[in-house]
């Protein structure tokens, strides 16, 4: 048995009991400082849109300041509290929080709950990150361009509410997590820039030739339009692509800047290259197989027996080809350019 079980035997026999946010806890709404009140030094503040940007779950230090004649006319989250925005632009956003674990009081902006409670704040602030949460708050959002939750409705979210010490158990639980996957994304981070760089130095050796037109004496040099036939994709209308996969649209559609959806019949078959010829991405080179579909925003490639398409897809790479684009408020790559 698990300490976790060996708790909840222990202190909850029959079952976690389930209560509504409004009788654990208190919530009040921020005040009104704004990003103008901002000082160097004084009485920290949090502003609900850095709880998007730079605040993660917990936090004991802000990144900003008020003065003191400011803080007078604010309201305060003090240590334990919950802090979480209560607008945003998008319903997933919406009510992301951060819970003060800080020493002393910290000024709170408008826009925001602040949730006053005896219970484990970062057990609290965990259950806030969950779909259970989330399915709860969606009813709770109103709003089109700008999503709001009043925050005097959160009192009627329904939270799991399990003894101290079972809380506190979960949050270690939780904690070993968070750090294990902190570390693993900083390895896999540290090899994929690794593995980059040297993918880059083999690219830059292994498809240099030497200047144009010289080089090794059996390398020819030619142009993209001699060994390749290229050719633009078929229009095709947005109500005709599904953005998931199913049985009846099973066939990748490709667009300017990769993957755009599934269709029901393909175009194009075989082992080809797409290269994207319209926006800031255009010049993006893709390597599909098989049946899909390509749009008019793809120019599809298929070379004329001069090259291993693996190889072709690397050098096409190499070459950044939106370096090539034309200049303009929608930039983009003709055909004709790419023959040349």
């Amino acid at each position: 048995m698990s300490r976790l079980e060996e708790l909840i035997a222990k202190f909850c026999p029959d079952g976690v009991e389930y209560k509504k946010l409004g009788e654990i806890a208190t919530i009040s709404r921020g005040g009104n400082l704004q990003k103008k009140d901002f000082c160097l030094a004084g009485v920290p503040c949090i502003h609900y849109g850095q709880i998007y940007t730079r605040y993660s779950l917990f936090a004991d230090k802000t990144f900003s300041f008020i003065s003191e004649d400011c803080a007078k006319k604010q309201k305060m989250a003090y240590p334990n509290d919950i802090v979480m925005a209560v607008t945003s632009e998008n319903i997933e956003d919406v009510c992301k929080c951060v819970a003060w674990l800080g020493d002393g009081a910290v000024a709170v902006s408008g826009h925001t709950a602040i949730i006053h409670h005896s219970q484990n704040a970062k057990y609290l602030t965990y259950y806030f990150h969950t779909e259970m949460f989330a399915a709860q708050k969606r009813k709770l959002v109103h709003g089109t361009k700008v999503m709001e939750v009043t925050p005097d409705t959160l009192n009627t979210i329904i939270i799991p509410v399990p003894p101290l010490p079972v809380q506190s158990e979960i949050v270690n639980i939780l904690d070993n997590f968070t750090e294990l996957t902190a570390e693993l994304t900083a390895e896999l981070t540290a090899e994929l820039t690794a593995r980059k760089k040297q993918y880059e130095y083999y690219r830059d050796k292994l498809l240099t030739f030497g200047v144009l037109g010289g080089g090794a004496s059996e390398c020819v040099w030619r142009t993209l339009g001699e060994t390749c036939y290229l050719k633009a994709g078929k229009a095709i209308s947005a109500h005709e692509i599904s953005s998931e996969k199913t049985s009846i649209y099973s066939v990748p559609c490709f667009g300017g800047n990769g993957l755009r959806g599934y269709v029901r019949t393909p175009n194009q078959q075989g082992h080809k290259l797409l290269i994207g010829r319209q926006g800031a991405l255009c010049g993006n080179v893709c390597y599909v197989t098989g049946d899909y579909y390509a749009t008019e925003h793809a120019v599809v490639v298929t070379d004329k027996g001069q090259f291993n398409s693996r190889f072709l897809y690397h050098l096409l790479v190499y070459e950044d080809l939106n370096q090539y684009k034309t200049a303009g408020a929608q930039p983009g790559l003709s055909v004709a350019r790419l023959e040349l």
